[in-house]
Parts: C-alpha cells; sequence; structure tokens
C-alpha cells in the first residue's frame, strides 16, 4: 500500500483507520472520504479529505485517478440495525457503493479491502467455534448484503486477477467515534454510562454471547493482511477474525473490578436481540491465524481498563 483511499472515513472504523494509516504510510498517502465533511477540528481534515458519495461512481474513479490510488480501502455502509430499519436504503448502499467501488479498483488495478461481518452467519449456522466455511443464511438485510459482498468480492478475484481481501469482523469496540447503529453497540455504550451515570440499561439480554474486538486490533488486522503475502491467502475475502466473546453480564463484572457501584438493568430490545440470537456465541479464526499470522493485543480485562482510562480523559470524568 502506496497511496490509500478510504470510503466512509467518518465512520467508527474509518476515522481512527485513517489517522493510524496516515501515521504508517504519510499523511498525503491516504485519502480520507465519505458523503459530507467534517467538522473543522476534525482530525481527518489534518491530511487529504475528499466528499464522496459511493453511489457516484465517476466521482470515485475521478479521485482514484486524481491521487494515483493504489489501495481502496472501502468502509462505506449501513449497520445492522441501522439497515434493517431500512432495507432498501440498506441494499443500495452496501451492494451499490460496494459494486461502484470494485468496478473503480478493477479500471485502476488497485489492492481491495471491505469487511464483512459475523451478521454474514445466520440461525443455522454452528453457533459455537463457527468454522472458516460453513453454512450462511442469514436473515437480516446487513447479512444479506455481507454475504453477497463476500461472493462479489470473491468473482471479482476470480474472474478479474483484482486483488480482493476482507474480514468478518466481530462487534467493535473503540473511544474515539460513537458507534454507527450496530447491534453490539451496547459493549461500547456501556462504558459511556458506566462512568457519565454508574449504570448502564441493556437491550441485549443476560446470557447473549457475541465476539467482540478492541478497536486497536482492529485496525491493526486490516494492515496485517494488506499487508500479507497473496500467496498464501486461500481464503482471501472473510476471513473469521475475533479477540473475546461475552455476554452483557461478563462486561459489567469487569467494569465493577473499577467501578463498584455499576449497575446493570435490562431492557431488550426485540429487533437487536433477534439479530444478535442468530449470530454465533464464538468463531474459530485459526485460518485467519496460519494464513497471514492473525494476532491480537487485548482481551476483555485489558481492553476494559483502557476503554475506562481513555474515555476518563476524553469525557473529563475524575469522579469514577
Amino acid at each position: 500500500m502506496k497511496k490509500i483511499l478510504i470510503t466512509g472515513a467518518m465512520g467508527q472504523l474509518g476515522s481512527e483507520l485513517t489517522t493510524i494509516l496516515r501515521e504508517q504510510y504519510g499523511v498525503d498517502n491516504v485519502i480520507g472520504t465519505d458523503i459530507r465533511r467534517p467538522d473543522e477540528d476534525s482530525p481527518l481534515l489534518a491530511g487529504p479529505f475528499e466528499i464522496l458519495n459511493v453511489l457516484d461512481a465517476q466521482n470515485m474513479a475521478d479521485i482514484v485517478k486524481k491521487e494515483k490510488v493504489d489501495t481502496i480501502i472501502h468502509l462505506a455502509a449501513l449497520l445492522s440495525a441501522t439497515a434493517e430499519a431500512n432495507p432498501q436504503l440498506a441494499w443500495n448502499i452496501n451492494m451499490g457503493g460496494l459494486v461502484n467501488a470494485l468496478e473503480v479498483a478493477r479500471e485502476n488495478n488497485t489492492q481491495f479491502f471491505t469487511p464483512s461481518s459475523i451478521g454474514a452467519f445466520g440461525p443455522s449456522t454452528p453457533k459455537v467455534a463457527t468454522p472458516q466455511d460453513t453454512i450462511q443464511r442469514p436473515t437480516t438485510i446487513y447479512g444479506v448484503t455481507k454475504v453477497s459482498g463476500e461472493l462479489l468480492c470473491d468473482y471479482y478475484f476470480q474472474k478479474f486477477g483484482l486483488d480482493t481481501r476482507g474480514v468478518r469482523f466481530p462487534g467493535l469496540i473503540g473511544y474515539v467515534t460513537p458507534p454507527g447503529g450496530g447491534t453490539t453497540d451496547y459493549a461500547v455504550d456501556i462504558y459511556y454510562d458506566a462512568l457519565k451515570k454508574g449504570s448502564y440499561e441493556s437491550y441485549i439480554d443476560k446470557g447473549t454471547f457475541m465476539d467482540m474486538m478492541y478497536m486497536p486490533d482492529a485496525l491493526d488486522a486490516i494492515i496485517q493482511l494488506m499487508e500479507a503475502d497473496p500467496s498464501k491467502l486461500i481464503h482471501r475475502n472473510a476471513f473469521n477474525i475475533s479477540a473475546m466473546s461475552f455476554d452483557p453480564e461478563m462486561i459489567a463484572g469487569e467494569i465493577r473490578k473499577h467501578i463498584k457501584d455499576f449497575k446493570m438493568t435490562y431492557k431488550v430490545d426485540p429487533v437487536r436481540q433477534g439479530i444478535a440470537d442468530n449470530w454465533p456465541d464464538s468463531i474459530d479464526y485459526s485460518a485467519a491465524i496460519e494464513e497471514w499470522g492473525f494476532k491480537t493485543r487485548y482481551n476483555l480485562e485489558t481492553m476494559t481498563i483502557d476503554m475506562l482510562e481513555k474515555l476518563r480523559v476524553k469525557l473529563s470524568i475524575t469522579d469514577r
């Protein structure tokens, strides 16, 4: 990767990825894009930034040619809960934007990365130690677009030789940017509320296990995969990856080690709970380890320590 374009750069993942890639590859070599311009004090404006609607294929192509881009990281998409509220819009953005990005990548012979998700699995998928290669019959529009995206990226590799790569992200937990409508967002919200209110009302029920990953590990995974030897990549698009699997009671227990009076209550959201119930409890990510050396640094304990420390600074909270 020498000149990188990121779509959806203002999202939870994109905002942090843009920053870390600029640190590693040079500020001028990472072009952030999104459908609107960030606030003037946003770190995204510390380097090149373009307004881009991913449904505008010509504008995307013009930016790639102008900037001599050799790598496209396509993140723009509606997430699970948001997508379920507007399925037609989700299909248009998640699939229309992906097709445009793949075509631009093909025409300009760039590397290409787009993330899939554990949402690509469904109720008939094995829930424990979910295999890399298994049945995928999701029951949400988000999951349908993710499975379709995996297959489409495979097609572009097999048909056109395009260097497509991707991972199936679990829930991502970070402190820099608020979450954007995912089913696993409770695992971010809980830290904010623990510090601000000393309590949290969970929309996901106790006993609901889902795979999760701390944002620094997610960012590292993208870079690890994009820098990997292509000859060793068997699966390419949609490697299972994860760092931990827990339910709401477990994350609450870790928070209580640092905020002793933290209280957890439940008001289950049937839509998001229904989505979560169809996802794996834990996934097998041995293929990512074997094919490109995937590794993580954080578990639930160390992530909780870091999240609370960083959020105390961000929120200027000293009394919890």
